[in-house]
Formats: structure tokens, C-alpha cells, sequence
């Protein structure tokens, strides 16, 4: 956890450890409260934008960079968009959405396992919020630490892939307590993967959050991709009248 093993110190955020590297508890609790003081920045101008802001966590391979691209030529005509990725390395993911014409700014971690409110806020200074309607933050692929760090975002979408099984909520139920939508992804490969069991995924989530919305789609062949696209674009619209 990056209260603990100190993955929470990032490139971003290393200045406010300045004089307090014999503190560890005190430091990372500051670490962490600045961080949530920087998330509350980033909404507050999100909010002035008028953007709704999807922060998008999964473990690596779940299909996150390929739910975008589908949610790219889905979405409404007229619907705007940008992307945030985070990664440790490389640009690729970035690049996979630019090639539809989108806006997206790549953040590289290095060491670090998450995306926090500072690297965000640095990211968004790349990038023009006026005339955007969504903006999507797709998180370093992990399912411990992001649910650690608030960014600024209004919800937080988890993907649980087939190919991961379906125990996951059990093992990892911090990030899923932290999730406002689950996605179980990739339902195209469940002819071949007999191990997964949706009723045991599904019955996973429940004990984990009882009230969450699950939806279960295949951004390969469409099915299922019009709950999300709905579910989209009814929080726009209820994000604009609340604005």
C-alpha cells in the first residue's frame, strides 16, 4: 500500500518532503492531505469548465486504452472529449487515441504505481478544457493504490476483465469500494475461459459494495456498450444541470 511503502512520493509531489524525510507517518499524511487539497483545485476547475471527469482503474490488461476507443466511436455525435493516460513508460496508450483524433496527454510515473491530483493538474496545463464535455483519466493499471488518491475526478469506473478472474473484488475489495461502476470487460472471450464465472463475479462485487451498478460489455464487438454510452451521457447531462 502507498502508505506504506512510500509510492506515494512522486516527481509531482517529492517538494513538500522538504525537512521532514525523519517523519515518515507525519509526511505521508501531509502527502496525502495535500494531495486531496490539490483534487479539490483540479474539480473546482473541471467543475468552471463545465467537464465531467471519469478517473478509469483496473489491474494492467484489463482493456482500458480499448474500452476508450470504442467509447470514442460510440459516443454521440457532437459529444467532445479528451484523454489523460498514465503509465510508467511510453507513450503507446496516448498515441493509440490520438490516431482517432483526440486530445490526450500521457503521463509518464516512473516509479510510481498511481496517478496523484499533482500530476494531473501538470498534465492539464497541456491540455484546453474549453468546449471538452468528458474527460477521461486512465489510471497506471494496478488495483491497490489509485483508490488511494482522489484526482479531482466525479467518478471512478472500475474494469474487471474475464481474463482476471473472478475473484478479484474479494481479493483486492479497497478498489472496489471505491468504485461509483464496475465494467466486467472482454465478455467475448467467455466461451473460452471457463474458469470465470459472471454469477461468481457478480455475487464478488455484491459482498464487496451491495448497491454497485454493474455493467457487462465487450468493447471488441459492441455488446454491451450501449449501458455505458447511456450511462455517459446521462452524467454529462446531469453534471451540466448541476453546473
Amino acid at each position: 500500500m502507498c502508505d506504506n511503502c512510500g509510492c506515494n512520493v512522486t516527481d509531482a509531489n517529492r517538494h513538500l518532503l522538504e525537512g521532514d524525510e525523519h517523519h515518515t507517518i507525519e509526511v505521508l499524511e501531509n502527502l496525502l492531505h495535500e494531495n486531496d487539497i490539490q483534487a479539490d483545485h483540479n474539480r473546482a476547475h473541471f467543475e468552471e469548465h463545465g467537464v465531467f471527469v471519469v478517473n478509469i482503474m483496473s489491474g494492467p490488461g484489463s482493456g482500458k486504452t480499448s474500452l476508450l476507443e470504442a467509447t470514442i466511436k460510440a459516443l454521440p455525435q457532437g459529444m467532445r472529449i479528451a484523454v489523460i493516460e498514465g503509465d510508467l513508460e511510453t507513450e503507446n496508450d496516448a498515441e493509440r487515441i490520438r490516431r482517432h483524433g483526440v486530445p490526450a496527454i500521457q503521463i509518464t510515473t516512473g516509479m510510481a504505481c498511481h496517478l496523484d491530483a499533482h500530476m494531473v493538474h501538470e498534465a492539464l496545463h497541456e491540455l484546453d478544457l474549453t468546449g471538452i464535455d468528458i474527460l477521461f483519466i486512465e489510471n497506471v493499471g494496478n488495483l491497490v493504490c489509485p483508490a488511494n488518491f482522489d484526482i479531482g475526478q466525479h467518478r471512478n469506473v472500475l474494469l474487471l476483465s474475464v481474463t482476471e478472474g473472478d475473484d478479484k473484488p474479494a481479493k483486492y475489495p479497497i478498489m472496489f469500494r471505491a468504485g461509483d461502476q464496475v465494467l466486467i470487460t472482454k465478455t467475448d472471450l467467455l466461451p473460452y475461459i471457463e474458469e470465470f464465472s459472471m454469477a461468481r463475479a457478480r455475487a464478488s462485487i455484491r459482498a464487496v459494495r451491495g448497491d454497485m451498478p454493474i455493467i457487462e460489455l465487450s468493447s471488441k464487438n459492441g455488446e454491451g456498450l450501449w449501458q455505458w454510452i447511456d450511462w455517459l451521457v446521462q452524467s454529462v447531462t446531469e453534471r451540466k444541470v448541476a453546473a
